[in-house]
């Protein structure tokens, strides 16, 4: 309930919302539609902006999930794989070349 309130304050995106919350955009934007339709079928609840969410649709109940992130791998080189058919070939380029190697890959594609 907490997020779709947060939507429903102007000057804030939705997107910007589910993105502080690590949730899709479309799922919070159907759920912020289903809020407001409850609302204006049942009416606001006192001291609620949103409707509760047992007046909202079974399949739009905002589920907490504890999510982990996983740690954050660097990598020293920049690996490019081209497959035609059968045939796999694999680059790996040096990270501190990434010009060098946007600029071979432009010329391969062309």
């Amino acid at each position: 309930m907490r997020v779709i309130a947060a939507c429903r304050r102007p000057g804030v995106s939705i997107a910007a919302v589910a993105l502080d919350h690590r949730l899709n955009a479309n799922l919070l934007r159907r759920w912020v539609v289903a809020a407001e339709r409850a609302v204006q079928e049942t009416g606001p609840i006192a001291g609620r902006s949103v409707a509760p969410a047992s007046a909202m649709p079974a399949n739009a109940a905002f589920v907490p999930v504890e999510v982990q992130r996983s740690p954050v791998v660097t990598s020293q080189e920049i690996v490019i794989e081209l497959r035609r058919g059968s045939t796999v070939v694999k680059v790996s380029w040096p990270l501190a070349a990434a010009a060098a190697c946007g600029a071979w890959l432009g010329e391969l594609l062309r």
